[in-house]
């Protein structure tokens, strides 16, 4: 099921789509944006019905009030989860790894655009998206250690070592200390620090939405599938995909622009 971009009014956050972006804005900015079940619920239903919606290219991930998202809200969700039962616990759990399921299944590249706190499963949305800008003062926290449970949290121990490699996750997931924004940056978990994070992701998202999308998709697509491939496995699928990419009219008007000295118009198709 797809989503109308210019009447979709959701409960849990700010939603604006202009042009081919699409913001999605955490916006509980008196207790820096903190999730409930309720929120969690909508934004993995609204990544599932982005898969379906053709006329949204990128999506820009971010919160108010000069911060990201300080995770889970303590008394809205810490708490019931001390009262719940296993069937209880496990349908809550599944469900937030469902979330990062339908960020990473989604075609739209993701950009968060992070400031202030990022901790818990705020980080975990930030490691999710496909690129992670933000601001000089960021302190991004893997935070789930200080609560009494395991860095294993929404796929934490899986994609966290990819970005910046098996020793510094395993620091942070053990001690959940906060990585400041230079150590993020340094690391490759944010590709740069901006003095205005919104205004470059907006930039960012709006050059990538004026790409070829199809292609992108594919891109994105395939930095998942070949994580656990071989290189010759790697190198076959990329050759199928290559080869559709080749077949679109986007790769035909790029060739016919470049040929002509003209800057190419992609168009999805």
């Amino acid at each position: 099921m797809s989503l109308d971009p210019a009447t979709f009014q959701p409960q849990h956050f700010l939603w604006r789509c202009e042009g081919k972006v699409a913001t999605v804005t955490l916006n509980r900015p008196e207790r820096k944006n903190p999730l409930t079940f309720e929120s969690y619920a909508e934004l993995r239903d609204t990544f599932r019905a982005l898969a379906a919606t053709e006329s949204v290219k990128v999506v820009v991930l971010t919160g108010a009030g000069g911060n990201f998202c300080s995770g889970g809200d303590v008394h809205e969700i810490i708490g019931p989860l001390t009262k719940m039962d296993r069937d209880g616990l496990l349908e809550f759990t599944r469900m937030t790894g469902d979330l990062v399921a339908a960020m990473r299944a989604c075609p739209q590249p993701i950009v968060a655009a992070v400031e202030g706190v990022c901790a818990g499963a705020g980080a975990i949305m930030a490691m999710a998206s496909d690129l992670r800008l933000s601001s000089r003062d960021s302190k991004t926290a893997f935070l789930f250690t200080r609560v009494g449970l395991s860095g294993a949290d929404m796929g934490a121990c899986a994609i966290l070592p990819r970005i910046i490699g098996h020793g510094r996750a395993a620091e942070l997931l053990f001690t959940g200390r906060s990585m400041s924004a230079g150590e993020g940056e340094r690391w490759g978990f944010y590709s740069r620090l901006c003095d205005d994070v919104q205004a470059e992701a907006e930039t960012l998202a709006a050059s990538l939405a004026s790409g070829p999308t199809y292609a992108h998709a594919i891109t994105k697509r395939q930095l998942d599938a070949e994580w656990n491939m071989s290189i010759v496995e790697a190198l076959a699928m990329e050759a199928e995909a290559q080869a559709d990419c080749m077949e679109t009219r986007d790769f035909h008007r790029a060739y016919e622009a470049f040929a002509a000295k003209r800057t190419p118009e992609f168009r999805g198709d």
